[in-house]
């Protein structure tokens, strides 16, 4: 297997490596690498932040492991190779009736990527996160293959769930699929006035599929205005997804200067009429929206972006009104802004949901942003919360311990897998994840 010197970053473009990456084509030839050299996995890099990157050492790309070994049609049971795409699961399933069970908020996500981080999408308040309908990981280790469930080698298990990679490769998964009721969605949009209906609204819906955008530039009386999406899979005809666009250049500076944001974020806001609407979509437009955009990150120039996205209490949802006044008054976020509810599900020690409400906000890289992004960290430890190591690229090691009560659960599980820290990322190794 010839290992490839390759300079590549991040989705956020922050953080950079120059290292040496190989992409197996079958699980052979990963067995052959990881007995030889063992070394990290990464996907597509749809990771913000550096979680995907191992700067001055080795990765394997799983890319080409993309395969579906086993369907079950009747009871949507999936074997699949780590490497497989969750837009493309979609895909090819969607119109047999069958859904991914969990999808976050990018098709480019792989399998893998998806457990590594126990991905949630817009149906975490009732389905839960992705490692919830996981259940069985194989993993690559020096010695060959490992499987893994909840009652073989469960510790392993959960410590590989939501794990940032740290127990070595995964081979491939079986996941329990979701039933549909056709592939395209019935999408129920309206506007919403403020924080408090806001809430009211999520703690309220009962559809499967809920997702609120959010006006992160609104101030006073409109703080926390926005448009709530509830959608249902549903059969019928609709338009073709439009063909993607692509994002030539780095967009310069004034792009996303402050007036320029809350102009495009009002006039985003009202495109919904005052009495709300319901419209049918193609399936990926709605779970994925901004795939149709190639290389989006583009947009915030060459310097890059930064996300923050934190989960709190529902009993903390004052603490998170108080993060969207700081950042509505710092003039600092762009028109990328999300609110959920979020359920209970999760299934690994280092899993990032907790019942309660998340936010995600993009933001320009810049000194300001990062100073802003420390505070709301702050803001999130003190009010019980966490943060999502998937989208970080800030935080200081004595911020992310305390957030996750299984922190050391993990620790204990991974050093057992990994005794010589083959599979450090650089993610892991500024917070101190694996340090004594």
């Amino acid at each position: 297997m010839t290992w490839k010197t390759t300079d590549y970053t991040g989705w956020g473009r922050v953080h950079s490596a120059t290292g040496q990456l190989a992409r197996p084509e079958r699980t052979t030839a990963l067995a052959a690498l990881v007995k030889a050299t063992p070394a990290p996995a990464l996907g597509m890099r749809r990771s913000y932040g550096d979680a995907c990157l191992n700067d001055g050492g080795r990765m394997i790309d799983m890319t080409r492991l993309d395969r579906v070994l086993d369907f079950d049609p009747q009871t949507g049971a999936l074997h699949v190779e780590a490497g497989a795409q969750i837009g493309q699961l979609l895909k090819i399933f969607s119109p047999k009736g069958w859904l991914p069970p969990v999808m976050p908020g990018t098709g480019l996500a792989t399998v893998g990527g998806a457990i590594a981080m126990d991905v949630h999408g817009k149906n975490h308040h009732g389905a839960g996160s992705f490692g919830v309908h996981v259940t069985e990981i194989t993993l690559m280790t020096p010695n060959g293959p490992k499987v893994l469930t909840l009652k073989k080698n469960m510790t392993l298990y959960k410590a590989t769930i939501g794990g940032l990679g740290q127990t070595g490769p995964i081979v491939s998964a079986r996941l329990q699929m979701l039933r549909a009721k056709g592939d395209v969605m019935i999408v129920t949009e309206r506007r919403v006035e403020g924080w408090d209906e806001f809430l009211a609204l999520l703690d309220a819906s009962e559809a499967t599929y809920t997702v609120g955008w959010i006006d992160a530039t609104a101030r006073g009386d409109q703080l926390g205005r926005g448009i709530l999406e509830e959608a249902e899979t549903g059969a019928g005809l609709v338009p073709a997804a439009k063909r993607g666009k692509r994002i030539p250049v780095d967009a310069p500076g004034f792009a996303l200067a402050p007036s320029v944001i809350r102009m495009f974020n009002a006039a985003y806001w009202r495109r919904v009429p005052d009495k709300g609407r319901t419209v049918v979509k193609p399936i990926d437009d709605f779970f994925f929206p901004l795939d149709k955009v190639h290389d989006w990150n583009r947009l915030y120039g060459k310097t890059g972006f930064h996300q923050f996205q934190c989960v709190v209490p529902i009993e903390a949802a004052d603490a998170l009104r108080a993060m969207l006044e700081r950042i509505a008054g710092s003039g600092l976020a762009s028109p990328l802004a999300v609110l959920k509810r979020m359920g209970a599900g999760r299934a690994g020690y280092m899993s990032f949901p907790m019942e309660g409400y998340t936010l995600a906000v993009d933001f320009p890289n810049r000194s300001a942003a990062a100073r802003l992004i420390g505070e709301l960290e702050a803001a999130t430890v003190d009010a019980g919360g966490r943060i999502y190591l998937a989208k970080d690229a800030l935080a200081w090691p004595e911020t992310v311990r305390g957030m996750y009560a299984d922190f050391s659960a993990w620790s204990k599980a991974v050093k057992s897998a990994d005794p010589h820290g083959h599979y450090i990322t650089d993610l892991v190794r500024r917070l101190k994840l694996r340090a004594a």
